[in-house]
């Protein structure tokens, strides 16, 4: 109720369903105000007050430490008491350091006085890339697009002009032109005129770059003009649209939905070409494979390979234990890459129901995969097919996928 109250239906949607709370006898009406509230506080306190309890007898040994709500909330309560236990040596370690002070002045003039001496050792050797520090922009390399009054979840570049589109939980999309000479300060506005579940949260260009497509919490895709008319309106999703990608030749627009659909759409006429109903949770993504058949993935847990005017998948992949976050055909439409809450990546053909490559190197949730430009299809056919994870975890892996 109080997701709901405060706008956000799709969080609350999310929330009844992985939690089941919609299935309990309580009474929305007998809940106080601010109860959700209540909870999260006292919870993040005692996972605060555990985490410094010694997991021995139970006793917090040493100064209490501070824990920052982040770390709270993305760490579990081992890597909370091994948080616990650094800072205290961090302490222990100060106070050693303190206490041992003037000894390293003394130190530091002895030293200072040898270094007057001719010097005998070997040079050290330098640096290797992995010693030295991340390369930093200056921040007079940056420009910043100032504009959106909320989160900004989506940009997406123009195939053929100087021209960025941007999506905002503010209820619009901005197109920015970055061209010379530019007035990078001004950008049109694509205004989606909803006041409840108002984020824009999926946009695509069409392979052209006339046409901009946008999905929103209100289960509308919407087509404009690169210079910001309203052409088409598809109305047809019961639920939030989290995916909407065109074809190749632009024809056609490819949408997931939290109703669990993924809709292929005329672009002409804005009518449904066809509605595929084969997924028994949230539809997560959908990729096209060529321009009459795509993939689509599921907090099911199934990818199902789909093509225009067959009433059924024309291949189902089944193996990944939790959702399915995102997938991607590679550029030959070969290779069908899929990531997942399971925390591993794996790459799928046709010609096999198991997975051809299962890497597993991540150690929190994946949430989204990208294939290099290269290889069979690509504009770099000579250099080796490399695919790229990002996780959770901190970290981005490579892996070849051959």
């Amino acid at each position: 109720r109080y997701l709901q109250e405060n706008g956000f239906s799709h969080t609350a949607f999310v929330f009844g369903h992985e939690s089941d709370v919609t299935r309990t006898a309580v009474d929305p009406n007998n809940v106080p105000p601010g109860s959700l509230i209540t909870f999260i506080q006292k919870g993040l306190q005692y996972l605060e007050l555990e985490a410094n309890l010694d997991a021995g007898d139970g006793i917090s040994e040493g100064d209490f430490k501070m824990l920052a709500p982040e770390e709270l909330l993305v760490h579990d309560i081992d890597q909370l008491q091994q948080l616990v236990r650094e800072r205290k040596d961090e302490d222990r370690d100060k106070r050693r350091d303190k206490k041992d002070g003037r000894e390293r002045d003394k130190s530091k003039v002895d030293g200072a006085a040898a270094a007057a001496a001719p010097a005998t050792a070997a040079p050290s050797a330098p640096p290797t890339a992995m010693d030295t520090d991340d390369l930093e922009v200056p921040p007079a390399s940056v420009l910043t697009l100032n504009g959106h009054d909320s989160e900004v979840y989506v940009v997406a570049w123009s195939p053929n002009e100087p021209l960025l589109a941007s999506g905002s939980g503010d209820s619009t999309a901005r197109i920015w032109n970055l061209g010379p000479g530019s007035n990078y300060s001004k950008s049109t506005v694509l205004s989606h005129d909803v006041k409840a579940s108002k984020d824009v949260t999926t946009l695509d260009w069409n392979p052209d770059g006339a046409l901009v497509a946008t999905g929103s919490y209100d289960g509308l895709a919407r087509i404009w003009s690169k210079d910001g008319k309203l052409k088409q309106t598809l109305n047809r999703h019961t639920g939030p649209i989290f995916a909407l990608k065109w074809n190749k030749k632009g024809d056609a627009l490819l949408s997931g939905s939290v109703d669990k659909t993924a809709i292929v759409w005329d672009a002409k006429s804005g009518e449904p070409r066809q509605i595929f109903e084969f997924h028994t949770a949230p539809t997560l993504d959908v990729d096209w494979r060529n321009n009459t058949s795509f993939a689509s993935c599921s907090s099911d847990k199934l990818i199902h390979v789909c093509k225009l005017g067959e009433s059924s998948p024309i291949k189902t992949f089944q193996g990944h234990a939790d959702e399915v976050n995102a997938i991607k055909w590679d550029p030959s439409g070969r290779l069908l890459a899929s990531c997942s809450d399971d925390k591993t990546v794996k790459i799928w053909s046709l010609a096999s129901d198991k997975p051809v490559q299962d890497f597993r190197d991540h150690e929190r949730e994946i949430y989204t995969i990208r294939w290099s430009p290269t290889g069979s299809g690509s504009a770099n056919p000579g250099m080796p097919l490399l695919l790229a994870s990002a996780s959770f975890d901190k970290t981005v892996r490579l892996g070849g996928a051959e």
